[in-house]
């Protein structure tokens, strides 16, 4: 197999969805010409989710898919180069910086913005995966508005689950939380909170074991748990599930180079999308636990290309 020459761009920019597409409109209308390099997944978590309706912009309900494809055409139109590739390593103690494809394709840049988002942990069951945008949902903000006077269950301990419990309250007329613990990981401040709440009601030391309702049309109607200390099940209606066990960032590329959390999400600087090595820059899901929202992904793509500019101008 016969190599290709080496790719050089000024601006690199690795994973696409809001932040990625975002960062690259941006250089490309500063004349960077940048390239972006996606992946498998294309347009990241919003490619998955069916219904938008807080984007910015759009009276009308829209599909993430479709968003995704629209800033995707948009990049592209200003002079992005979009190459289909998976990075399997970095070198950014290299000037220029260094990236290889997983085919072997080398690229070097001047700055590189990482945008490579990160994904829900899932409970991993076939029914689950079934229907998720049909009663099942990793994400409270998104889809909580669907669940008016609806009972709705959540499953996790941590301050993601008992957030989300709290959000849904505004909608659902019962909210389970379901811990497979006796007790919670989530601050203790939160923890009053939710246990103050009414509607609230957390069921201990249970699983999920599985999401039951009809394929025809798709409509979930319950799930099944199981108690881990007396290994009883029982079937608990509920019209939705959220499942708020936390997300993985995609950053096992950049572990020993760049810094990151124990949760392995990156570190930027304050008010700035710089990482700890100037000229590299992290932007959406990729640094960001607190917010998680395409739009606030998109403006850190647009903050990564600004300053990546002025890194370059210098």
């Amino acid at each position: 197999m016969s190599q290709n020459p080496t790719k050089h761009t000024k601006v690199l920019i690795i994973g696409s969805g809001p932040a990625g597409y975002t960062a690259a409109v941006y250089a490309a209308r500063a004349m960077l010409k940048p390239i972006l390099v996606y992946g498998s997944e294309p347009g990241g978590q919003l490619s998955t989710t069916t219904d938008v309706e807080n984007y910015p912009g759009f009276s009308d309900v829209i599909q993430g898919p479709w968003l995704m494809d629209q800033m995707k055409d948009q990049a592209k139109a200003v002079g992005t180069e979009m190459i289909e590739d998976h990075i399997s390593s970095v070198n950014l103690k290299s000037k220029p910086f260094e990236a290889v494809g997983s085919r072997g394709q080398k690229y070097t840049a001047d700055s590189i913005i990482i945008s490579t988002g990160a994904q829900a942990r899932w409970l991993n069951l076939k029914s689950e995966q079934e229907f998720r945008g049909f009663g099942v949902s990793a994400c409270a903000t998104c889809d909580g508005f669907f669940f008016k006077e609806k009972e709705v269950a959540v499953v996790g301990g941590g301050n993601a689950a008992v957030e989300e419990a709290m959000f849904l309250t505004k909608f659902a007329s019962k909210v389970k939380l379901i811990h497979r613990r006796d007790k919670l990981r989530a601050e203790k401040l939160l923890q009053k909170k939710l246990m103050d709440n009414k509607k609230i009601e957390i069921i201990w030391d249970s699983v999920v074991e599985d999401v039951i309702g009809d394929k025809k049309p798709k409509n979930l109607k319950g799930i099944k748990i199981k108690n881990v200390k007396t290994n009883k099940t029982e079937q608990i209606k509920v019209d939705g599930l959220f499942i708020a066990i936390g997300h993985d960032p995609a950053t096992s590329l950049f572990k020993e180079q760049l810094e990151m959390d124990k949760e392995g999400y990156l570190i930027t600087k304050p008010d700035s999308t710089e990482t700890n090595i100037p000229g590299v820059y992290a932007a959406g899901d990729v640094k960001d636990k607190t917010f998680r929202q395409a739009v606030t992904a998109a403006g850190m793509g647009c903050m990564a290309a600004l300053e990546a500019e002025k890194f370059l101008s210098h």
